[in-house]
């Protein structure tokens, strides 16, 4: 009971209880000082930078090593939360050209915004004092392409792939049914983009970081070929 009791209080508090905890093993390893947080728009071109570094190979493969390991094990400060695609073409860690620590990402196909991923965000935001939200979507999203020809046939999905079509629905009925299907697909991945963008800036504990300054929320979408990401 008692160990089932501390792992509780380490999922709860994680960067208070887990620092603790750790503290004083017998590796001897402290507590890390929390690091100051860089500024919004500092992270925004550092996972410019990134994607630059990453699409023209000349990747620096930062955070990797034993050091950083160690440094991690008594608490995390990532500088962004990705929500992204489960696509496992697009892993945010690489294509920014980041390391351990450095990003908090939650994926789900169609990065779709359901109750679960929010409240990731959420404990990222109030917790770890993150302070950028990127919702990065990517070129041929199968589950926009499937939330586009199911509401073309007007049928439903199988199993549980019928809610990722429903929550992506409102961004392919704005899309429309003029262009080729590649060309309906294209836009149907920006403007799921756009359309879980407006539903964070719904989320109330979300919305009241916000108003105080302290997150931003930016749209980008991943090409595939190239491994360059376009900023909305």
């Amino acid at each position: 009971m008692k160990i089932r009791l501390l792992a509780l209080s380490c999922a709860l508090y994680p960067l208070a209880s887990c620092s603790t905890i750790h503290t004083g093993t017998a590796s001897g390893s402290a507590a890390q000082p929390a690091p100051q947080m860089p500024t919004a728009s500092e992270v925004i071109a550092r996972l410019k930078q990134g994607n630059r570094r990453f699409a023209t190979h000349h990747q620096k493969h930062p955070d990797q090593n034993g050091k950083r390991i160690h440094q991690l094990a008594t608490g995390q400060h990532p500088i962004a939360c990705i929500l992204a695609c489960a696509d496992s073409r697009v892993p945010p860690e690489i294509i920014f050209d980041q390391g351990l620590g450095d990003l908090f990402v939650v994926r789900e196909a169609g990065h779709v915004a359901d109750d679960a991923t929010q409240g990731s965000l959420e404990y990222a935001l109030e917790h770890l004092k993150t302070p950028v939200i990127v919702v990065l979507g990517h070129e041929s999203c199968g589950a926009v392409t499937a939330a586009l020809d199911v509401t073309d046939a007007h049928q439903r999905a199988e199993g549980e792939v019928q809610k990722l079509v429903e929550d992506i629905r409102p961004a392919i009925l704005k899309v429309g049914k003029h262009g080729s299907h590649d060309d309906r697909v294209a836009r149907g991945v920006t403007e799921n983009v756009k359309l879980v963008i407006r539903q964070l800036y719904r989320d109330p504990m979300i919305t009241e970081a916000l108003k105080k300054g302290t997150v931003k929320i930016i749209g980008g979408v991943y090409d595939l070929h190239t491994g360059r990401i376009t900023w909305l």
